[in-house]
């Protein structure tokens, strides 16, 4: 029986790898809806408490793996990974051949969780609003403002990674929307789908730094400061839409448009031609206006994702 239970921990852990992939639903509502929610805090308090580390300075393995919950911690991160690494090529091809569709998705899903999280905010008043507008204008300012390619440099993975781990304890906000904002979501998953190993070491050890360094702050921002972070954090959400709307990046959308049709060879598309370029190459124009509907049907089907997660959790609760 234990190894059927360590089995549903993977499954739950590959549930929660999914929903980390995809920007716009988070990893602790899926752990949520599945019931692990206060298990998954309760091993990241005690990997983050001295007790197991002092345990096993002593050599007192058994009493270390116990004290952080060592099994479940285990075959959780096996079933996460594992769907990291499955489900990474899949959204790669994707991005590549149907960018316009996959990013309307994100849209509803973003779209919905931001929903969410304005309906659990009671009792608006006049310096709420002042919270979420600023939250709005530090979004808007970052992904309006944020170049267009950043640095693949591994210090900035490395920041990448600390960054996008910290929004996991964050409610309403995934490490994947992270990654978009800024700007090496399609990187990390080109990584991890090609097993570019020193790019995912050191994104890793980002995370690690990450959670350890600024999980505790989270923590206590939170609990001290809740219903501010949380306006702030819907602002920053509405802010940032802009950055995945479908129709945003114009050259992705010609190159998706060039793979399809094979009009050119795919080793062109690295000359840095221009959208505009590329709209007399292939009627980008047209494209664009048939791919309308299957954006709005995406992008509902994104909604419809969240509702359904929230439906659950709440059953859940």
């Amino acid at each position: 029986m234990s190894l059927v239970k360590d089995i549903i921990v993977a499954v739950k852990g590959y549930c929660m790898g999914a929903a980390n992939v995809v920007p716009g639903v988070s990893g602790g509502t899926i752990a949520l809806v599945s019931g692990i929610y206060e298990e998954v805090v309760g091993a990241l308090n005690a990997v983050m408490s001295p007790a197991p580390w002092k345990a096993l300075l002593h050599g007192q393995f058994k009493e270390f793996w116990k004290g952080v919950h060592g099994r479940f911690l285990l075959w959780l991160v096996i079933g996460a990974v594992l769907s990291i690494f499955t489900l990474a090529k899949l959204i790669e091809h994707e991005l590549a051949y149907h960018p316009i569709l996959v990013w309307a998705f994100f849209f509803g899903l973003i779209l919905a969780s931001a929903f969410y999280m304005f309906r659990d905010i009671k009792g608006w008043k006049v310096r709420d609003v002042l919270f979420a507008v600023a939250g709005a204008l530090i979004g808007l300012v970052v992904c309006t403002l944020s170049p267009t390619t950043t640095p693949d440099s591994k210090w900035f993975i490395f920041l990448c990674g600390a960054l996008a781990i910290c929004t996991m304890i964050l409610p309403g906000i995934s490490g994947s929307f992270i990654l978009v904002i800024l700007g090496k979501y399609d990187y990390i998953m080109s990584a991890v789908s090609n097993m570019d190993v020193p790019v995912l070491i050191v994104f890793a050890l980002g995370c690690a730094v990450g959670i350890l360094a600024f999980a505790k702050f989270l923590n206590w921002l939170l609990a001290h400061w809740e219903r501010q972070t949380m306006l702030v954090l819907l602002g920053f959400v509405l802010g940032s839409l802009v950055k995945v709307w479908p129709w945003n990046d114009l050259d992705s959308c010609a190159h998706a448009q060039l793979l399809r049709t094979g009009f050119m060879p795919a080793e062109m598309l690295e000359s840095g031609s221009s959208a505009g370029a590329y709209n007399v190459l292939t009627g980008l124009g047209e494209t664009l206006d048939r791919q309308v509907p299957g954006a709005i049907i995406w992008c509902v089907i994104g909604i419809a994702v969240i509702v359904s997660i929230q439906l659950l959790s709440r059953k859940k609760n």
